[in-house]
């Protein structure tokens, strides 16, 4: 029997521990805490089948002075951090060059069809159906201009990838969510996209579920891992734990551990921030405010407000200039109520400068395999790179053509 070693807990590595011990695989999990708590845990809540282009990043000079001079919400960033993020910015922005996203849209789609059909097996066998809504989300546009501009982008994704969704004037608007001011210009009600009540509660169903199967789950120290004679080993709670493969899947954690091996794999880490609000109004679906730089939706504890992008360094205090300016326009629309936690949750997205994931084996380490590197979109990913990934492992013909994620492309 195979033997594979998964660090990291979040939505990627519990996928990709389950997809292997479906396919016979003695596999152990390892993180430094339970299931589902890091950026899997805190994220818009959204299984995104509409997210068909990856984010490039700005290339007109307006749209670049505006995020300079903080006039916009969607990306912030520390200067005392910035030099951390010069190289990686450097090479995003040569990737978002028109011909170059062309070619990460077309290797990005072929992941994302796979998205909500690989999350519904995982659902239907987790029994977490109540978790899930499949009714899509709704774009809010403040002024008619822009909308239009959304519009014709929605056609083209509609045209090329068969993207669904429905053009809401204000008034259709208002009737969908009366409780939001009625003078809006209208939204796109996104269709093919699901949402999720509790993320973390989905990631931990599916952490049951592949215990369920058998997997083993330990708490372990993932910079420990070191090559053996036989494979690969890392210290746990339990002592140390030894297997053929290792699979790291740590997010934006992931290239500090790879460096030791010789991996220099770099990152874009954009910080998140979220808060609950309760006593309020109540939202029918997910929104996303487009002018505001930041979405909203009903979830177990509330109404949460996810954040765009802060480059500020991977340990830095929080700094929730953007989730204040979020809520001051979410206030604006509804009545949100009073915060439900003290201190706003944060975590970091790790987005490759070629917006692709890092997925497939260490050029220079057999055995040793790489998941991360999935930008906005890990928690709508994960089973379907966990997918592939354990296709490759297995021996497997995948489903689709790896090569535009293999890690040695860096």
């Amino acid at each position: 029997m195979q033997s594979a070693i998964v660090l990291g807990g979040g939505m990627i590595g519990v996928s990709a521990a389950l997809h292997l011990r479906q396919r016979g695989w003695a596999v152990t999990l390892v993180d430094r805490r339970e299931p589902g708590r890091e950026t899997s845990y805190g994220n818009a809540g959204m299984i995104q089948a509409e997210a068909v282009r990856p984010y490039p990043m700005p290339r007109d000079l307006a749209t670049l002075l505006k995020i300079a001079t903080g006039r916009t919400n969607d990306v912030r960033y520390s200067l005392s951090s910035l030099h951390l993020h010069i190289e990686p910015l450097l090479r995003y922005w040569w990737h978002s060059a028109p011909k170059r996203h062309r070619e990460a849209i077309e290797a990005w789609a072929r992941l994302i069809a796979y998205a909500t059909s690989e999350h519904d097996i995982l659902i239907r066998e987790a029994h977490a159906d109540n978790l899930i809504r499949r009714a899509g989300y709704r774009a809010l546009y403040r002024n008619a201009a822009d909308l239009d501009l959304a519009i014709k982008a929605a056609e083209e994704d509609r045209r090329e990838f068969g993207v669904n969704f429905r053009v809401l004037s204000g008034s259709e608007f208002a009737k969908a969510e009366p409780i939001l001011r009625d003078d809006l210009p209208g939204a796109i009600h996104w269709l093919d996209t699901w949402t999720v009540s509790d993320p973390g509660a989905l990631v931990t169903a599916y952490a049951e579920l592949f215990e369920r199967l058998g997997g083993t789950i330990v708490l372990g120290d993932a910079q420990s891992l070191r090559q053996t004679t036989t494979g690969w080993s890392v210290d746990t709670d339990q002592g140390r734990l030894d297997a053929a493969h290792a699979v790291v899947t740590l997010g934006p954690w992931s290239p500090d551990l790879l460096t030791k091996f010789g991996y220099r794999i770099p990152l874009v880490r954009k910080r998140g921030y979220h808060m609950h609000y309760s006593g309020g109004a109540s939202l029918d679906l997910p929104l996303v405010d487009k002018a505001g730089g930041y979405a909203m939706g009903p979830m177990a504890k509330g109404i949460r407000i996810t954040t765009g992008a802060e480059l500020t360094g991977m340990d830095a205090l929080a700094t929730p200039v953007q989730l204040a300016s979020a809520e001051g326009s979410a206030r604006e629309l509804i009545d949100l109520g009073k915060r439900v936690e003290p201190d706003p949750w944060f975590g970091t997205r790790p987005c490759t400068p070629d917006m692709l994931p890092v997925l497939g084996q260490a050029p220079r380490h057999p055995g040793l395999w790489m998941n991360f590197g999935h930008g906005h979109q890990g928690f709508t990913l994960g089973p379907a790179t966990a997918r592939l990934l354990a296709e490759i492992m297995s021996g497997e013909t995948p489903a689709i053509d790896p090569a535009p994620y293999r890690p040695e492309r860096f």
